[in-house]
Order: structure tokens, then sequence, then C-alpha cells
């Protein structure tokens, strides 16, 4: 398998986000990556102290026109997660399109990083640019529940409205979106959280068959950083392996993700000792040592067809 990643994120010195979560987990899985660092900072920002660099828009078009120059610029995938600069995030439009003309079957992954809990912590004009550019170009889209309420001015507060906000995400263009966490209860109780997820799948008689499910996550008790990324990487991934089965993507992704986070904490909370509360560093993802579960993750959360 020849299948070419170009990847626009950030990139830590030190620890997993960004580009640095998406890589290796892509590479063990055979895809070839070519990564565009949008900043490189010493660490990410939960650190109490962070030093770094920010690619401006301008060097993002140089990257690429070298690129371009040599004529190696066709992809199989665009994947992109956090940007904060509406210039930046242009440029990435332009970049898409550009590839698109070069190879019609590009799929494009867009985590559309705008906030959580109700709080957006990117410029707030980041979102028409979302809406109207960066989210009709892409076939596959990881939003949380608020990124997805602020892209289709839609509240959730029951499953039948996550279904809605979905096919509404599907109207804007991608065919498949995955609702990466809700605050929707779970019937196992709070422990768990619900993701969804809708996969539009055009058959040849140009008829839509729509398959949607629904995964209740248990949650581990830290704050880790860089899962968002992972996340949106498993499943360019596992959708490449199952492109007509999101319920068995889904599975292995958040498996695989599963499996990363509980051999994280169980390092975090030998290291800090008993009684201590983990550090940034110590919470950083435990990702070489779970190459085994990246590569072939056994399945220990199942999807539900709704």
């Amino acid at each position: 398998m020849e299948c070419r990643v170009l990847s626009i994120q950030s990139h830590v010195v030190r620890g997993y986000v960004g580009n640095k979560s998406a890589t290796f987990p892509l590479q063990v899985l055979g895809f070839e990556v070519d990564s565009i660092n949008s900043v490189q900072f010493s660490n990410h920002t939960g650190y109490d102290h962070w030093k770094g660099q920010v690619l401006t828009a301008e060097e993002l078009k140089v990257l690429y026109e070298g690129i371009k120059l040599n004529k190696v610029n066709r992809y199989d995938y665009i994947l992109t997660g956090y940007s904060r600069d509406t210039s930046f995030l242009e440029m990435v439009v332009d970049i898409i399109k550009e590839l698109k003309k070069a190879n019609s079957s590009l799929v494009y992954v867009c985590d559309p990083v705008m906030g959580d809990q109700g709080a957006m912590y990117v410029p707030e004009n980041l979102l028409p640019i979302y809406k109207n550019k960066v989210v009709p170009l892409a076939e596959i889209l990881t939003p949380n529940q608020f990124e997805a309420e602020l892209l289709t001015g839609r509240k959730i507060c029951t499953e039948d409205d996550a279904i809605k906000v979905m096919d509404l995400l599907h109207d804007m263009g991608p065919e498949t979106v995955v609702l990466t966490s809700t605050d929707l209860p779970s019937k196992h109780g709070d422990q768990f959280l619900v993701a969804l997820g809708s996969q539009r799948i055009r058959k040849p008689d140009g008829t839509i068959t729509c398959q949607k499910i629904c995964m209740d996550i248990p949650k581990v008790d830290a704050a880790f950083v860089g899962t968002g990324d992972l996340f949106a990487a498993m499943l360019l991934a596992w959708t490449y392996h199952h492109p007509k089965d999101l319920k068995t993507a889904c599975e292995k992704t958040v498996s695989a993700i599963h499996h990363v986070l509980k051999r994280t904490i169980t390092y975090a909370n030998e290291v800090a000792g008993p009684g201590n509360k983990p550090s940034p560093a110590q919470l950083e993802l435990r990702m070489i040592q779970s190459k085994a579960d990246i590569e072939n993750p056994s399945i220990v959360i199942e999807a539900k067809v709704l």
C-alpha cells in the first residue's frame, strides 16, 4: 500500500500533541506521512511554561511551493487540526483545493478545533471560515459536541438532536461525521461519555444509505492532551481499511485510544506516587509503548447501530 498523508498540525519537542500525536500511529499503520508543523513549541500549553515559534500563512505557502515545484504534491489524504489564525486557515483551504484538483479522490480529514465545554479557545472569526470554506471541503469531520453546535447553530440536548446535527453537517459536505464526545447521558451511568457517528454512502445507482452509530466510552479520570489529534489520525487509518463500515472503524479507533489512555494513566499514577496528582509531563500519552495496540487493537468498546 502506498498511501500518503499531508498532515498540517502543531509540533512539540517534548510530548504528544498535533503532528507528534498523529504521525507515529499513521506510520505504524502503513501510511507515508508528510508533516507541516503549524507551530513548533517546546511542549503543549498545559505545562507551566512553553516557548516556541508559529508558522505564518506566508511560510506555509513557501513550504507548499517547494513540494509543488518538485512535483511531489500528490496526496491521498489531508489531515488538519488546531489553527488559531485566519490567514493560515485560508491558506490551508487554498492548498486543499489545489491538492483536490491534482487528485480528485483525495480525502480530507478535518478536526475543526475551536473549543469545548461551551467555550471557544480560538478567535471567533475562525468560525465563519470553518463553516463556509473548510467543512464543505472535508470528507471526514470529527467535531466535539460544542464544535458541532457552533457549525450548525443548533444545540444538542438529546440523541435525536445529535442525529439532526450530524445530518446538517452532512448537508454541508462531509460524508462521514463523528461527534467525538458529547454531554448526553450514557445508559451505563456518569462514568461513560457518549460519542456518535454517521456515514452517508452513495451507491452506484445514486441512492444514499446512511449508517448511524453510538458508543459509550469509559471515562479515564485525567486531563489528557493530544487525544483529539490521535482520534482523527486513527479514524483516518481505520476508515481507509474499512471504507464502508463506520462501526468497525470507530470501534478500532476508540478501543486503541482507550488502551493508550489506560496505559498512560497507570504509568502516570505510578510515577506520581500514591495520593499525588500526575503532572502534565507524567500524563503525556504512552504512544511508543502502545505500538501493538495501535497496530491491532483488541475491541473493548463496541458501537451500537442506531
